[in-house]
């Protein structure tokens, strides 16, 4: 009885089919890993915002009166728009640096009466500013915090009325300084981003020769103290990252 049991069971195992290899229950892949954003690459775009522009005006003509006295200060405001480029590049970690460049152009105009002089009334008005930065940022994936500093321009008008004779004096200066800003940038889509900032520029105190336009008026020379802070908002195409 025993031997025919044991015929049994093999009869039933030879009777098994046997699985074949490509039969085998698929193994279940993991899911794809989503690509990290990253800034390195380049980028154009434009931007607008509000600049407000304070300088001081002193007397420095020799031998005229008040010299080395304040004349008095006023503020230029006004809106600004323009456009900007640059580069970024991404370390193996979250830190960004880059180099971007940029120009607006406004109408921004301000003036005061002078504090010693009756009649008369000393005006500016900013044509347009300029800078090439450099930029330090730390980047939250698709968000960007960033500091930026560097070179800055600025295209000046100054001109001086007075009630008798009009517009008696004028001059036109590109004054070179310094800037420094802090900022944010999102990344929308990898092709399209958007920032604000808030930018402070210094141009120091320059001698500006001042032209006189009415004949028998000798030139005038006066030293202006000007710095300016401007918020602006953008966006950005970036591409060839």
């Amino acid at each position: 009885m025993r031997k025919v049991l044991l015929g049994a069971a093999a009869l039933i195992a030879l009777a098994q089919p046997a699985m074949p290899a490509d039969l085998r229950l698929p193994v279940k892949a993991p899911p794809p890993v989503a690509p990290t954003w990253r800034w390195t690459g380049c980028f154009a775009g434009g931007y607008v915002g509000g600049l407000w522009d304070s300088e001081k005006w002193v007397n420095r003509t020799p031998g005229g009166d008040f010299f080395g006295e304040l004349l008095g200060e006023h503020t230029v405001k006004g809106l600004i728009g323009g456009a900007q480029a640059g580069c970024d590049y991404q370390f193996a970690g979250p830190f960004v640096i880059g180099i971007q460049g940029d120009i607006g152009f406004t109408d921004a105009s301000g003036a005061h009466a002078s504090i010693h002089e009756t009649g008369v009334a000393y005006h500016s008005r900013v044509e347009n500013l300029a800078s090439v930065t450099g930029r330090f940022g730390y980047a939250f994936d698709r968000f960007l915090g960033y500091v930026r500093g560097g070179a800055a321009w600025e295209r000046d008008n100054y001109w001086a009325t007075q009630t008798m004779l009009g517009l008696p004096y004028m001059s036109r200066e590109t004054r070179s300084g310094w800037t420094i800003g802090v900022g944010g940038e999102y990344a929308f889509t990898n092709f399209l981003s958007a920032f604000v900032e808030y930018n402070y520029y210094d141009f120091g105190s320059g001698a500006i020769p001042l032209t006189p336009l009415v004949p028998g008026l000798r030139p005038a020379l006066v030293d202006i103290r000007e710095s300016a802070g401007v918020v602006r908002a953008g966006v950005n195409l970036r591409f060839g990252g």
